[in-house]
């Protein structure tokens, strides 16, 4: 899933994958605004057929969160 996960941060954000570690915070490190996470966000449930409520997409800050988040939703 990790793996999955990044590579859609990836290719959605048009950066090399082996910049987004586990721990990477997506906006301090990666500069990315809460459109681009919101936009994100939608293709994630797009992707898993699942919902984020709004307020656990604004509690996700790294690949590891949004990981965890996806592995509990998909269960």
């Amino acid at each position: 899933m990790l793996e999955k996960v990044r590579e859609m941060m990836a290719e959605q954000w048009n950066i090399d994958a082996q910049e987004i570690a586990p721990e990477t915070n997506l906006q301090e490190d990666l500069g990315i605004d809460s459109l681009d996470l919101f936009e994100f966000v939608m293709a994630i449930e797009e992707e898993f057929d699942i919902e984020v409520p709004t307020e656990d997409a604004s509690n996700m800050h790294t690949l590891q969160e949004v990981v965890d988040y996806l592995e509990k939703a998909t269960k």
